[in-house]
This record gives C-alpha cells, sequence and structure tokens, in this order.
C-alpha cells in the first residue's frame, strides 16, 4: 500500500493501533465506576505537560504523563476527602490546566499556538520516533494494568463496599485505575488529540454494550471498535486531508448508532420469545433497550 511508503504514516499508524487498544481498556471501567468524563478532565490537565514540556525543552508526551498523572492522583484525593466541595476543585483544576497549557507554550522559545493544536486534535505528522517509543512503553503499562488486574478493577468498578469487605485494596485499586487513565491520555493524544481522548474511552464502550452484557465480550469488542475507529480515521486522514482526531470520533460515534439500531430490534424481538415462553409473562416489562442492560449489568 502507499500509505505503508512513508515513514511518518507508519509510526502514526502504530501509534493509532495502540491507542484504539489502551483507550477503551481503560474506559471500560471508568465507565463502569460512572466516570465517563474522568479522560476529559485529564486532558485538560495534561495540556499544562505539553506546555511545560516546551518551555523546559523535554518531550511533551513524557511531561504530560507526569503532569496527568499528578492530576489523576488528585482528583482521587479529591473524591476521597472533599465530597461537599469537590467538584469546585476539579473545576479549577480543568480550568487551570488549560489555562496552563496555553500560557506556557506561548512562552517557550518559538512556542505557538500551532504547536499545540497538534496536541489538541492529534496530527499525523508531528508524530516522531521518540513518540512512538513512549507511546509504545505506555501503552505497555495500561494493557498490563488492565488486564492483568482485569478482575480486582472489575469488581472495585461494581461494589467498591463488596470488594472492600472481600479484602481488595479498594482506594489503591482506584488510584490505578485513574493513573492508568493519565498514562492512556499520553499514550492518545498525538493521535487523537487531548480534548477528544475521552470519546474514544466512553463510546467504544457504549457501542459494544448493544450488543452484549458479558464483560469479557464488552471489553474485546470495544477494544476491536477502538482499533477500527482509530485505523479507519488515520487512512481517511491521510487521503482526504482531515483531522484525524476529529475523524476517528465521528467513526466511533457512527459505530455506536449502527450498532443501537442494530441491536434494538433484536433485543426487543429476543424478549418478546423469552417472555411468551414464560407463563404469564408481560412482553412489555422485557424490552429493555440492549445499551442500558449493558451499562448496568455488564460482567453478569
Amino acid at each position: 500500500m502507499e500509505i505503508l511508503n512513508y515513514a511518518f504514516m507508519q509510526r502514526a499508524l502504530l501509534a493509532a493501533v495502540l491507542v484504539g487498544i489502551t483507550a477503551p481498556a481503560v474506559g471500560i471501567y471508568l465507565v463502569q465506576r460512572r466516570q465517563a468524563l474522568m479522560g476529559d478532565g485529564i486532558g485538560h490537565v495534561a495540556m499544562t505537560g505539553v506546555g511545560l514540556g516546551f518551555l523546559l525543552t523535554w518531550s511533551p508526551v513524557w511531561m504530560a504523563t507526569l503532569v496527568s498523572v499528578l492530576g489523576a492522583v488528585f482528583m482521587e484525593l479529591v473524591r476521597w476527602y472533599a465530597r461537599t466541595r469537590g467538584d469546585i476543585a476539579l473545576a479549577m483544576l480543568f480550568y487551570g490546566g488549560m489555562a496552563g497549557g496555553v500560557m506556557f507554550i506561548n512562552l517557550a522559545p518559538g512556542g505557538s499556538t500551532t504547536n499545540l493544536s497538534s496536541f489538541l486534535f492529534g496530527s499525523l505528522s508531528t508524530v516522531s520516533e521518540s513518540d512512538v517509543t513512549a507511546i509504545c512503553l505506555l501503552a505497555a503499562f495500561v494493557v498490563l494494568v488492565t488486564v492483568g488486574l482485569r478482575r480486582q478493577l472489575f469488581a472495585v468498578s461494581q461494589d467498591e463496599e463488596f470488594a472492600r469487605v472481600t479484602g481488595l485494596p479498594v482506594r489503591f485499586l482506584n488510584l490505578l485505575t485513574a493513573i492508568t487513565a493519565a498514562v492512556t491520555v499520553s499514550v492518545a493524544m498525538r493521535v487523537v488529540g487531548l480534548l477528544l481522548v475521552s470519546a474514544l474511552m466512553v463510546v467504544p464502550v457504549a457501542a459494544a454494550q448493544q450488543l452484549t452484557r458479558s464483560f469479557a465480550a464488552t471489553f474485546a469488542i470495544a477494544v476491536a471498535i477502538g482499533v477500527s475507529a482509530t485505523l479507519g480515521g488515520t487512512v481517511t486522514s491521510y487521503y482526504q486531508d482531515v483531522p484525524p482526531g476529529a475523524t476517528i470520533v465521528l467513526l466511533t460515534i457512527a459505530t455506536f448508532i449502527a450498532l443501537t439500531l442494530l441491536a434494538t430490534p433484536l433485543t426487543r424481538r429476543r424478549a418478546r420469545a423469552l417472555a411468551a415462553a414464560q407463563p404469564g409473562g408481560d412482553p412489555a416489562e422485557c424490552a429493555i433497550p440492549a445499551g442500558r442492560k449493558g451499562r448496568d449489568e455488564v460482567g453478569a
């Protein structure tokens, strides 16, 4: 293929695959914890890391990782200890992160908002070899955590009190989930962009829930959707000269809509068949959309 003849596209496609794997892998736990927008908040904080990277002439990816991890830890601390006024503290963190990123990058030598734009919305041509190395290392960490500790993370995401009774280190696992989400934001920002990465964490999971209630199946389908969308968006961006991040997110949303339209009549048909097979069953009571079931009972 012509697209593979260019080194920058080889790097972009590799980064796209890693993003497609890691974002839904973390997102499934965030969706279960009702923290679907955490990735968006961390993305705002990571902007300060990008700006500092330019200002200190250090890798923006690694600096964004450091700052976003610190921000994720702060979010968890606020969630634990500042339940009544925590929303105000988080709002200041998010807005401050965005403002800090813009300020630092403009103070950097040769800095401009043009450089920042590639991190906000993704850019194919700016994915360097050092970025790919960083993304590979960070993605390996994300996969190790989300797959290796899937049972523990799922238990905590479903019911913290039950997980605590069974002896799981709930606070540590919550903190690890937040840190992993922060690392995922750093992985995805070069391809999808900081302002759009949260969509890639959430939408593939929501789309997968239209088809299944099993945690393992939801995980696998969400990752497949994520990889397909990132690769499709990256290739489309190359040939049509459109922003990769926006293209990837729009493809993901289109997949969600298509699966919803496909799953709704099938779910109703199965519900009616089940109700008809049970004496006294009411088909109307069983006609619950697949997405609702998937959100409430995934892992059943």
